[in-house]
């Protein structure tokens, strides 16, 4: 079979199972944060972008160089474990590089029991 045939194949397979497809995925440590100003600044409700987080929301900080591959402000991502899609609204401090910061309204102790995991993220 030709791969142009087989590539389609495969995309009507997925959209079947109601998977969505993804241009790139990538590992990354991902680690959570709240809204508190122990873990941000003096206003950590706006983040680096100027967006304001209100609970509920599903938005995620990225390391700088995610954002030079494609993850960029307002980006939708898709997140190994989780269900749905999340927002890139933030961005982290220079020092990190292939992470993701989830964001989980005021919840500390969630945030706490989240830790630090390696994920993969679709884009």
């Amino acid at each position: 079979m030709r791969t142009a045939a087989v590539h389609g194949l495969l995309c009507m397979a997925l959209a079947l199972a109601g998977c969505e497809k993804h241009e790139n995925s990538l590992s990354v440590t991902a680690t959570a944060y709240t809204s508190s100003p122990q873990e941000t600044d003096s206003t950590p409700s706006v983040t680096a972008w100027g967006d304001t987080l209100k609970p509920g929301m599903k938005a995620i900080a990225v390391s700088r160089d995610l954002i030079d591959m494609g993850l960029t402000h307002q980006q939708d991502v898709k997140i190994q474990g989780f269900d749905g899609s999340f927002r890139v609204l933030d961005k982290m401090n220079r020092r990190w590089e292939k992470r993701i910061d989830i964001y989980m309204d005021n919840n500390r102790k969630k945030a706490r029991n989240w830790g630090k995991q390696e994920v993969t993220i679709f884009w």
